[in-house]
């Protein structure tokens, strides 16, 4: 994999996401001043400061094909990685991948303990959706209960938290690449996929105008998770942040083991450009995700 190449349009969004997102989650959790403070630390620790804010990102990025405000953007941005930051607290313990670090330094379990581990990424869990549903989300309600459940369902057996389960089961049993395929869409695509519907509905698009956002969405969310066990293959530690080599040590099928690296590879590419063509009727409006979608072949971590 070459290393970060993020040109153009696509460098300063990077930089004003990542810092948007740390404003935001410094400004909606202040210590509490009293007993609970090392939970809101925790919390802290881990959502500020780190990782791509891929999600984050592409909910803006779309949210912004429409003219949607970006306050909004980014409370709504706010919400979904919180929840993607919940989700990597709770890989990360030793009951599930027992990781000693993310993001270049040592893991919430390592960084205070297990217990509150567990409560930080639960508390995460419910912010996310105290931030959507509070009225400063939105004036509209039906706007508000829309992004709850377009995420909650991301999140739950139907997404992200099923494909934690397949991918568990996956150590038991080899996996063909349809259920592979199935697992990927779910654990790692759908909230991608939500990061994408959720701008959409910022931006007041109709259900039905929404096809083309959703194959896009649909096709990056797999090239990612091709890049990602390319990455966890043949990446640099030190780079990536975190530990790799993970898949192949617990005997699970990837795209990687089923296809191989170069067809991987190829693979990952054509996802990319049916994303594009996916953008085909937007005009420069929709460059910056044109350019999210290049830029998640050609990371580095």
């Amino acid at each position: 994999m070459s290393a970060i190449s993020a040109t153009g349009l696509l460098k300063p969004a990077l930089v004003q996401i990542a810092r948007e997102i740390d404003a935001s989650f410094d400004a909606l959790l202040p210590l509490a001043g009293d007993q609970r403070d090392r939970l809101v630390e925790a919390m802290r620790y881990a959502a500020i400061g780190g990782g791509k804010r891929m999600r984050p990102l592409l909910l803006a990025a779309t949210a912004g094909l429409f003219g949607a405000d970006r306050t909004s953007a980014i409370r709504a941005g706010t919400a979904i990685e919180a929840i993607h930051v919940y989700s990597l607290i709770h890989d990360d313990l030793p009951c599930m991948d027992d990781d000693a670090m993310r993001h270049g330094k040592p893991t919430v379990h390592k960084a205070f303990d297990e217990a509150t581990a567990v409560l930080a990424g639960d508390a995460l869990h419910a912010f996310a959706f105290e931030v959507l549903s509070d009225p400063a989300m939105s004036g509209d309600p039906f706007v508000r209960i829309e992004l709850v459940r377009t995420l909650a369902t991301a999140s739950g057996m139907d997404g992200m938290a099923g494909g934690q389960m397949m991918d568990i089961e996956a150590e038991k049993g080899s996996f063909d690449l349809q259920t592979v395929t199935r697992l990927q869409q779910l654990k790692t695509g759908a909230l991608l996929g939500a990061a994408v519907e959720m701008g959409a509905i910022l931006g007041r698009l109709p259900v039905e105008g929404r096809t083309p956002l959703r194959g896009y969405a649909r096709d990056i969310g797999l090239a990612f998770q091709i890049a990602d066990d390319l990455l966890d293959a043949e990446g640099d530690e030190e780079a990536a942040g975190k530990a790799l080599r993970k898949d192949a040590a617990a005997g699970k099928e990837t795209f990687l083991s089923l296809l191989g690296a170069e067809r991987a590879r190829e693979q990952a590419r054509m996802l990319v450009d049916q994303a594009i063509a996916h953008l085909s009727h937007f005009g420069p409006e929709a460059d910056l995700l044109r350019e999210i979608a290049r830029f998640i072949i050609e990371r580095d971590r």
